[in-house]
């Protein structure tokens, strides 16, 4: 394994505080799934607890902050997502509902913030805490199995919401972890650990209610499995061929699948919930039709029904517009955002896929695969800009960006890797 000694650290006092708050935001890291079973929204507080803690350590190591957190926003990639983010911002000058804007983006940013922290900083110190995140992990997912058998005693003794649904974020967010730990510890020799941790998520993912961490989590093990005996190109091409085919098609989803989406398989999904899925798409693509170009402005899904757009809807469609969000990210992009939004959204996809490209092919390989589990969940899913689902991301880009370190790649350092 590679030393994850930061430079600056030494003996002294200050090296043995920036080495204990460093070590502590890789254990709050590490807590994170635990922290979302008890608490199913709290993974933006602990990721960005995670992220102060080793901002701090950084600075009192004495490590140069720029190459590592301002830097990467000079590359085309950081330049592309800066760009989107300030379309966010531009589309509140004609929300029609600027209160909701403004309080859907004060929640995105401190978790996008945080887990920026989190994935630039926490990878040389993951590899200590491999060993303990996991087993975390598994007793999170034993818990929910317990739970889900007992009738949800658990969450009723502890005064909680007794509803199966409620460990679907849960579930959710390992399912981004559980990959990019299992081959963290992989890499430092503790296949059974990783080859347990595996097993246990997925009885909790086949015992949950949650469809899409089912879905996720059979993707990117398809995925990866399928990535690791295709040639580099062609991986990176077919995952970037699926993502931007899912963005270039979501305002068309729900009308293509009414037309082809037979009535046996309606049936067969029938506890997804389908055809409200399908009249959902269709709405939305609909609002999207109504307006392609610059959106209804960011953050209106909440209640879309209520923008201006929504008032050129038929009549019949207009109803499922109020249902918070149209359980797909891309075409809600699409509908906040318009074609300037997708645009850049496409643009930041590119940029991911040719940074990614110059990976180890571990790392590569693992970071495609985690691409196909999140991109089929934000598909069928949760809305855009949730800020649980993006500390949980953070959290998984980390975990990936600790591979080198305990793969001791001489030709990916990810102290500088952008």
């Amino acid at each position: 394994m590679i030393a994850a000694t930061p430079a600056g650290t030494s003996a002294s006092p200050a090296g043995g505080r920036a080495a204990t708050l460093e070590r502590l935001g890789a254990v709050v890291i590490a807590a994170l799934p635990a922290c979302m079973a008890v608490a199913n929204r709290s993974s933006p507080v602990v990721v960005g607890l995670a992220g102060l803690l080793l901002l701090a350590g950084a600075a009192a190591s004495g490590r140069p902050l720029r190459p590592l957190l301002v830097a990467p926003l000079a590359t085309p990639l950081g330049v592309a997502a800066l760009a989107f983010l300030a379309w966010c911002g531009i589309s509140l000058a004609w929300s029609p509902l600027p209160g909701l804007s403004l309080r859907a983006l004060s929640e995105f940013l401190p978790a996008l913030l945080g887990a920026y922290l989190v994935a630039r900083l926490a990878p040389p110190h993951l590899g200590r805490v491999a060993a303990p995140a996991a087993w975390i992990l598994i007793a999170t997912c034993l818990y929910v199995v317990v739970d889900l058998a007992s009738g949800l005693v658990i969450r009723e003794a502890l005064g909680q919401r007794a509803a199966a649904f409620a460990f679907n974020r849960p579930l959710l967010t390992v399912m981004l972890l559980v990959g990019t730990l299992a081959l963290v510890l992989v890499a430092a020799g503790r296949r059974a650990l990783a080859a347990l941790a595996l097993a246990v998520f997925a009885i909790a993912a086949w015992r949950s209610v949650s469809g899409a961490t089912v879905l996720g989590l059979a993707s990117g093990a398809v995925a990866f499995l399928a990535l690791c005996r295709l040639p580099a190109r062609l991986g990176l091409g077919l995952t970037g061929a699926a993502l931007l085919g899912a963005l270039v098609l979501a305002p068309v989803e729900g009308d293509l699948l009414a037309r082809t989406m037979p009535e046996a398989l309606h049936q067969r999904l029938a506890g997804s919930s389908t055809r409200a899925r399908v009249a959902i798409a269709r709405s939305f693509g609909a609002a999207v039709a109504a307006d392609p170009w610059r959106g209804a402005g960011y953050g209106t899904s909440a209640r879309f029904q209520d923008v201006p757009v929504a008032e050129r809807v038929e009549p019949e469609m207009r109803f499922m517009l109020a249902v918070g969000h149209p359980h797909n990210s891309f075409l809600q992009v699409w509908a906040e955002l318009g074609v300037v939004g997708a645009a850049l959204a496409a643009l930041v996809i590119v940029l991911t896929l040719r940074a990614v490209s110059n990976w180890a092919a571990t790392a590569r390989t693992m970071a495609l695969a985690l691409f196909a589990g999140a991109g089929i969940v934000a598909f069928v899913e949760h809305g855009a800009w949730q800020a649980w689902w993006t500390a949980g991301v953070g959290g998984a880009i980390a975990w990936l960006r600790a591979l080198p370190y305990q793969l001791q790649d001489p030709t990916q350092d990810p102290r500088t890797e952008r």
